[in-house]
């Protein structure tokens, strides 16, 4: 019964996890050796929209790469940096901090199928 719980809550968590919305990646500079994005952070109002930080990033053809951005949306900014490799199998790992209380690490894994 333990399994059948396991596997329930390993399937509904991975479900949740590929349903996330993926932040919009605006391409600056590409080439062969992959491209350089920006995904800016932006908090749409009634009128218009306002962009409270963003990401820069780097993404290589094989699906690895790295990232630095801020979040300037809450009272204080948050800043973040992290990579992933790449592959059928790719790890990733990411830090993110506000540089008092607000800390965080997190790790995923991607497979390809």
């Amino acid at each position: 019964m333990r399994q059948l719980i396991l596997a329930t809550t390993l399937g509904l968590s991975a479900l949740g996890a590929s349903t996330q919305a993926e932040p919009v990646k605006v391409p600056v500079d590409s080439d062969e050796k992959g491209s350089v994005y920006v995904a800016p952070n932006v908090n749409p109002t009634e009128t218009s929209a306002t962009v409270k930080g963003g990401t820069v990033g780097v993404l290589r053809p094989d699906g690895s790469g790295t990232y630095i951005g801020t979040d300037t949306s809450m009272p204080r900014p948050t800043y973040s940096l992290g990579g992933s490799t790449g592959g059928n199998l790719s790890l990733s790992g990411g830090l993110s901090s506000d540089g008092k209380n607000n800390n965080g690490v997190k790790a995923g894994v991607t497979i390809k199928y």
